[in-house]
């Protein structure tokens, strides 16, 4: 059986997490390893409807996806968690869940400054805040608790998304997880 694996990326709305992980799974499952993508926008539909954005229900959301990772990846799975997460203390929770079940994990910060998140504006969210539509955007008028010692920082306004997936994928080849 393959060695399995949670890999956590946080960083702000449109920092580029998930475009990362999908280019991180291409390659990984071209090399034949099992992988999931537990998109963030995917989970509060199916997994987390019905959770708003205060502190307990962001916790909560990070606490469901944190368990269903560590599931998958005690079975085998490399899981690519590309979700803001913006709580140190419910980032930890996470951690100390795969720990104390033996299972590897690593915490990537996708550390993109907030001006050119709000330049690449994927999802219209911070056009939306701008315009006094949307309160409570993480970084903005919402806290983000940026990680202080995190696995891997990659600064993905400064490379392409083909070198920050590289910088992941050489992490886990240098931790024997790929």
């Amino acid at each position: 059986m393959t060695t399995g694996a949670t890999v956590w990326l946080t960083g702000l709305p449109s920092a580029g997490k998930t475009t990362i992980a999908h280019e991180l799974a291409g390659r990984l499952r071209e090399e034949g390893h099992r992988v999931e993508v537990l998109d963030g926008d995917e989970i509060r539909e199916f997994l987390s409807a019905g959770l708003g954005f205060s502190r307990e229900d962001r916790h909560t959301n990070v606490q469901r996806i944190g368990f269903v990772a560590e599931l998958l990846a005690r079975n085998g799975v490399l899981a690519l968690v590309p979700v803001i997460a913006p709580y140190q203390d419910s980032r930890e929770a996470v951690r100390k869940r795969h720990q104390a079940n033996g299972t590897p994990y690593l915490e990537i910060h996708v550390a993109t400054p907030v001006e050119v998140c709000s330049e690449r504006d994927v999802k219209g969210l911070y056009a939306k805040q701008a315009a006094g539509e949307l309160t409570g955007l993480t970084g903005v008028d919402d806290p983000y608790e940026a990680p202080e010692s995190p696995d891997l920082r990659i600064e993905s306004q400064n490379q392409t998304v083909q070198e920050s997936a590289a910088s992941v994928y050489a992490l886990l080849s240098e931790r024997g997880l790929a």
